[in-house]
């Protein structure tokens, strides 16, 4: 398998996790989002994900993007571990608290959004950044309800194993404290962010542990 993919790109790092964490070996490509201009919108690239986003995965003939499918994709072609619940109400709540940060979080803040704000808008670095932290601590807040509200709350987000709700929660806290986001009111995101952060596939899935990371 051949993983298109960008060192800081919180999508691609949560691919990174669930390729370690099923134990499968790829290789990495490297697509730079910043230099040449962005070397997401290439015709090479944008042959293979017409979105011109990362991450895109590669395996035979099947060659997919969006970090979510890409997941389930993996978790459906080689199931153990399982990344999402056997029961239904399980893999519901997995589900939203994954698309919770993949689909309401992570889009406002995704770095085409930001350099859109300062380069179209003109809207100053100050003023994006509070954008920033603004939107991230408000969605996270959401989720760190959802956590603490529920029984199925273990030592991951579901229980006592990672699921794909992790995968989507460890790249969006470090993004989060990455751009000095408050976190000190979100116990349940910062104990279950240090569980994940002890297991090998999370720490090699780390940004700074990438081959491209600079």
């Amino acid at each position: 398998m051949q993983l298109y993919t960008y060192f800081r790109s919180s999508a691609v790092y949560r691919v990174r996790i669930a390729l370690n964490l099923k134990g499968l070996p790829y290789e990495s490509v490297p697509v730079h989002l910043r230099k040449d201009g962005g070397q997401q919108f290439a015709p090479e690239y944008r042959r293979l994900n017409p979105m011109a986003l990362v991450p895109t995965l590669v395996d035979g003939q099947a060659v997919i993007g969006q970090s979510l499918a890409i997941v389930e994709y993996l978790d459906e072609t080689h199931p153990s571990p399982p990344l999402l619940p056997s029961d239904p109400a399980g893999r519901a709540r997995v589900r939203a608290i994954a698309q919770g940060i993949a689909c309401d979080i992570h889009p406002l803040n995704n770095l085409r959004v930001l350099k859109y704000l300062k380069r179209e808008l003109g809207v100053d670095d100050r003023a994006r950044d509070a954008w920033y932290r603004h939107w991230v601590e408000t969605g996270l807040q959401g989720i760190e309800r959802m956590l603490a509200d529920s029984p199925a709350t273990g030592r991951y987000c579901h229980g006592d194993t990672p699921t794909l709700a992790d995968i989507c929660l460890v790249p969006q806290v470090a993004n989060a404290r990455r751009l000095d986001c408050r976190l000190d009111d979100m116990p349940f995101v910062a104990r279950i962010d240090a569980a994940c952060r002890e297991l090998p596939a999370f720490e090699r899935a780390a940004p700074e542990n990438q081959p491209d990371a600079q």
